[in-house]
């Protein structure tokens, strides 16, 4: 249903030391730098069909984060909910909401795990088991 998602920074190299970081645990590799044609800064990080951009927003007003808005990022594994959640604090993002882990305790539970990213969009990570 999606080609990609972009994100506003008002520090591209901090979103991207971020980024290498968090893709980096789904397998994401370095990203695609971009410039557009009003110069701005873009980093596009291509993985398994799909794209996750980082952009300096182009009208040149400050990033800011979507008020209700939640990107998921969907993990292979309880463990990788936590890894995600653990690497994104070690590179500057905060952790929101409960601890990482699963929201119930009946077998078949969501693990989930939110943080903000450091210019303050809200990101979860979830595994679902099948």
């Amino acid at each position: 249903m999606f080609s990609h998602i972009m994100v506003g920074t008002n520090d591209i190299e901090r979103a991207k030391r971020f980024y290498d970081a968090v893709l980096g645990v789904f397998g994401a590799g370095e990203p695609v730098r971009n410039a557009a044609r009003t110069g701005h800064q873009r980093l596009f990080y291509r993985h398994q069909g799909t794209t996750f951009c980082v952009s300096q927003p182009i009208n040149n007003e400050p990033a800011t984060a979507a008020n209700g808005g939640t990107i998921g990022f969907k993990c292979s594994s309880p463990e990788q909910v936590k890894q995600f959640h653990d690497v994104a604090v070690a590179h500057g993002g905060v952790s929101i909401e409960d601890p990482p882990g699963a929201r119930d305790s009946t077998p078949g539970a969501l693990h989930l795990a939110y943080v903000r990213d450091p210019d303050g969009n809200k990101l979860c990570a979830l595994y679902r088991p099948a």
